[in-house]
């Protein structure tokens, strides 16, 4: 059996997740061009190797980030995606939609 750490719930068996594909940073919707956003919507990396990913806890509908190997399917570490975000988004304004303080780390 298969566990993943839920950082709210705690270790869970992984047929209680659903996979909310790639994290990847929003450009800024009001300044973006439509190949930029389609880029962003449509398409994922498909890197091999370590990869930031969305996942939820079904149950509780608890979204988090999880640090997987996609090659050896290994996670690596689960965590809140506040660590990620210092801000929320704002989508009446033409200001970043998202400030992301481990930038670095995501590239």
């Amino acid at each position: 059996m298969k566990i993943m750490h839920c950082p709210l719930n705690g270790p869970r068996n992984i047929s209680e997740f659903t996979y909310g594909g790639e994290f990847k940073i929003m450009p800024d919707q009001n300044t973006c061009s439509d190949e930029a956003w389609a880029d962003y919507v449509f398409n994922t990396s498909n890197t091999a190797g370590v990869v930031l990913e969305w996942w939820m806890h079904t149950p509780s509908s608890y979204w988090f980030i999880a640090e997987r190997h996609t090659v050896s399917d290994e996670i690596l570490r689960t965590f809140d995606a506040k660590e990620l975000f210092s801000k929320r988004i704002d989508f009446s304004t033409s200001e970043p939609a998202v400030a992301v303080q481990h930038k670095e780390s995501l590239t």
